[in-house]
């Protein structure tokens, strides 16, 4: 059975791009990227912890309107 594990910055760009999001494009205190009309924060952490990771992938979810199950998550990097 597969966990979550932290996630590089880039690693974490490049898995949300596959989900349709452009960018990242800098903003006044964080860096952000578009899903349509919608703005989801980058952080500008080099890596992301499994809390931190989990709290950004709800928001993508509630933004894309489906669930990003761990499998899923692996397959996009």
């Amino acid at each position: 059975m597969s966990r979550w594990t932290p996630c590089k910055r880039g690693d974490f760009i490049r898995r949300v791009h596959q989900l349709g999001f452009e960018g990242p494009f800098t903003g006044t205190r964080h860096q952000f990227m578009v899903f349509e009309q919608h703005r989801l924060a980058i952080p500008s952490n080099a890596e992301y912890s499994v809390p931190q990771l989990r709290m950004l992938i709800r928001e993508i979810e509630g933004i894309i309107g489906f669930e990003v199950p761990l499998d899923d998550w692996q397959e996009l990097g």
